[in-house]
């Protein structure tokens, strides 16, 4: 459980949440980064992950950028300091670092994106930047030195002809040095540059999605507005709301980016809950060349992690989505659905059975002991 020190959950949802940054020091007690820095560097090595190399510091002003999957031999060619290794997505293949998202069930987990792994050589950086999502940075090996600043956070402020995102002019506001346990928490356009201080360093980025206006209108086949750069502002939350629940509030601020009166019944839970390109195009692998699994009763089975579920009730009536697509829950007990859905697990018995069947013949549930 993260420890927020001072502060609550309701004092952080109210007053840091998409509002300003927080440190959490000691934030999880004796914590240790789950993934070996060879582990990591491992992964880059296939296909299934999203993997990428930034060489570089602000000293030289001299950035690169490398994609993967790697091999044994690009890492035999790396230097010794001043890089970093990325991999987006870990938390759908690795079970305990899937099982770390539900430290952050304070904010609801339709929001939630991935949990991104990265290693850094000392001096290693992605540079000063700025995002428009919110994201929990976790340190779990060495030490990194962390630099944010609230100013010049525009378009205009990036260094031209670059395949990176890195600000041309980064003012220093308050800096901060890391520790294995720690989390520094940075909202949506605030900029941060973290530069490791150790030979290997280890960080867990657990980020959340961004919806910008532009982005819905096209899902709902209108033309946007390019000069409108508007992002999807979150209600007030609520710490005992469900964790996959779409709550009014969250469609009202839909309407309020749009400037509509209304939206189809089911767009933002489609919207909310489709897979990126990268996702998708796994999952349909999966689809075409996988049978679903087999359901046993007492077995333990969990929402494949590559998947997106939410739910909302509208007028006493249930509605879920997975994978932008509205579920079929017309044969199943809306308590047992909404259970499902929060925790995202189902031990099987003969109330749910027919349920998780479901679920696999649409490829949507992993059995846990598949992952042990």
């Amino acid at each position: 459980m993260i420890h927020f020190g001072q502060i609550s959950k309701e004092k952080f949802l109210k007053e840091y949440w998409q509002k300003k940054p927080l440190l959490l020091k000691n934030a999880i007690p004796g914590f240790a980064s789950p993934l070996a820095p060879d582990e990591l560097a491992g992964l880059s090595c296939e296909e299934e992950f999203e993997s990428r190399i930034i060489k570089g510091s602000t000293k030289h002003n001299n950035w690169s950028l490398e994609n993967g999957p790697f091999d044994d031999l690009f890492y035999q060619n790396t230097p010794k300091d001043e890089w970093t290794l990325l991999v987006q997505g870990v938390d759908k293949h690795i079970l305990e670092v899937y099982e770390m998202i539900e430290e952050f069930n304070f904010i609801p987990r339709w929001r939630f994106d991935d949990v991104m792994v990265s290693f850094a050589a000392k001096g290693g950086s992605v540079g000063p930047h700025y995002d428009h999502y919110d994201v929990f940075l976790l340190q779990g090996l060495g030490k990194r030195k962390w630099q944010i600043s609230s100013l010049d956070c525009n378009p205009n402020n990036y260094v031209q002809n670059s395949e990176l995102r890195i600000m041309k002019t980064f003012q220093v506001e308050d800096s901060f040095v890391v520790e294995p346990g720690d989390i520094l928490y940075i909202p949506p356009g605030i900029a941060h540059h973290g530069i490791s201080l150790n030979s290997e360093c280890i960080t867990l980025s657990f980020g959340y999605r961004s919806y910008s206006a532009n982005e819905m209108l096209e899902a709902l086949d209108i033309e946007g507005d390019k000069k409108n750069t508007d992002y999807y502002i979150d209600p007030n939350w609520s710490v005992d709301m469900g964790k996959s629940e779409i709550s009014k509030s969250s469609i009202n601020q839909a309407l309020k980016l749009l400037n509509f009166d209304e939206l189809p019944i089911d767009f933002f839970g489609c919207f909310i809950t489709k897979l990126d390109p990268f996702d998708q195009q796994k999952f349909n692998e999966i689809m075409a060349f996988e049978k679903p699994i087999k359901i046993e009763e007492s077995e333990r089975y969990i929402l494949a992690p590559l998947c997106r579920i939410a739910y909302q009730i509208i007028t006493g009536n249930l509605y879920v989505y997975i994978n932008g697509e509205l579920f079929n829950t017309e044969y199943f007990d809306d308590d047992l659905v909404i259970n499902f859905c929060n925790s995202r697990e189902l031990k099987v018995n003969k109330q749910n059975k027919l349920l998780a069947k479901s679920l696999s013949s649409f490829h949507l549930l992993e059995k846990i002991s598949n992952h042990l």
